[in-house]
């Protein structure tokens, strides 16, 4: 078995890597401090910091990889999980490692989606589930300082569902002609087979 058939996208490993160090350094300042009030700054948030921006979409890429029912049940048990770990987090229950498992999860979901990782729908579910507590954990700690945090927890959980929605996109766009010509998996299904 060669290297490019385990990695067959080894060509964007060097970006990726990139990437995950870049949202490693982000994530520690992504989440100090009071997030402003309202609906509109819980939209914006999830855009504001490239962990949240890697770990988001990177959800729908895999979920798309994964297909069938992931599809769908990865990018809803995400913002499910994350509401009750924002819950748990503004009532003052203590999670440890939080910062580092969220650092953690953009290394995970990164390598799911660049190693096409195939597992059944209860062990990915079961991930996303626990990747998306930690990342809820970190903005519930916040949300008692915020002024209406129901309206900012639902412009957050919305944008949530559009990165997701953005990542499946992306997905599927790789997987049409064009896109694998762009992103330079032009091998022809035929090649893989063999």
């Amino acid at each position: 078995m060669s290297f490019r058939t385990l990695f067959p996208s080894w060509r964007a490993a060097p970006l990726a890597l990139a990437a995950v160090a870049l949202a490693g350094l982000d994530s520690a300042s992504a989440h100090e401090g009071a997030h402003l009030a309202g609906i509109g700054a819980g939209l914006a948030h999830p855009f504001s910091g490239l962990d949240h921006l890697l770990a988001m979409v990177a959800v729908g890429v895999w979920a798309a990889q994964l297909g069938r029912r992931a599809v769908w049940v990865l990018p809803l048990t995400f913002p499910a999980v994350m509401a009750v770990g924002a819950l748990l987090g503004a009532v003052g229950v203590p999670l440890p490692g939080v910062e580092a498992a969220i650092a953690a999860s953009i290394v995970v979901l990164g390598a799911a989606v660049v190693m096409s990782l195939k597992v059944s729908l209860p062990v990915s579910a079961a991930l996303i589930a626990a990747i998306a507590l930690f990342h809820g954990h970190a903005h519930g700690t916040e949300l008692p300082h915020a002024v209406s945090p129901i309206a900012y927890g639902a412009g957050f959980i919305a944008a949530t569902l559009a990165l997701h929605a953005i990542g499946l996109g992306l997905a599927l766009v790789c997987r049409r002609p064009l896109g694998r010509l762009a992103t330079g998996t032009t091998e022809s299904r035929s090649s893989k087979r063999a």
